[in-house]
């Protein structure tokens, strides 16, 4: 077993692991806002979509704040140095995540979803939610790698069945927008982004999960 794994399994008081768990939590909720703000965006909800888009910024913005800490702890560890790359590898993809969802919401902001047909809208919702489940995964691989390490090459695995769904969602939604007539093309462009930003949160999150391979099987 490796030393970092060792480490998670005597040393869970330490801070950096708290921490750990703690962007783990602010990644989620903020996956679940960009959900709510994609649903809102298509209910015509503006007022709700504008909630949920500022609750995304500010978390993404504390997120951001808390991987630069959690560095700062890990270069004051007693780690040796691969294991404390090996974390700070895992930390910074978990906050890509972060990163990506924020991104969608400020494509969101300026996309006029009534604009939108139908079908593309469902495409996006479908991805939206594929997206966060993917996170939701993630969560679990990793608080299993820090409380049953043996279970996360298994966890890790359910994260990259859930990415191989976005990613089919993400190749329906490209197909219909490739036949749509009906959109300008400013609006063409910015859904498209829209799904591509979606795509790379669970794109992300299978990259995080690839580094908790590596820590499980590294020694």
């Amino acid at each position: 077993m490796s030393e970092l794994l060792k480490w998670f399994g005597k040393r869970r008081e330490e801070k950096v692991l708290t921490m750990t768990q703690q962007h783990l939590a602010m990644t989620m909720s903020i996956a679940e806002d960009l959900e709510r703000a994609v649903k809102a965006a298509i209910s015509n909800d503006g007022k709700g979509k504008k909630l949920c888009i500022n609750r995304v910024a500010k978390a993404e913005k504390e997120a951001d704040k808390l991987r630069r800490e959690i560095m700062d702890e890990l270069a004051r560890g007693e780690l040796s140095p691969t294991d404390r790359e090996d974390l700070m590898h895992l930390v910074k993809r978990v906050d890509m995540v972060a990163d990506c969802s924020r991104e969608s919401t400020r494509i969101l902001n300026v996309i006029s979803m009534e604009k939108v047909p139908e079908n593309l809208k469902k495409a996006c919702v479908e991805m939206v939610k594929g997206a966060r489940e993917c996170t939701s995964a993630l969560r679990k691989c990793i608080n299993r790698l820090t409380e049953k390490p043996e279970e996360a090459l298994e966890a890790a695995d359910q994260v990259e069945r859930q990415e191989e769904k976005v990613d089919d969602l993400y190749e329906d939604a490209r197909l219909l927008l490739a036949k749509d007539t009906t959109m300008s093309a400013g609006v063409t462009v910015l859904i498209s982004q829209l799904f591509e930003s979606i795509e790379m949160i669970a794109d992300w999150c299978e990259d995080a999960c690839d580094q908790v391979r590596i820590i499980v099987v590294r020694r």
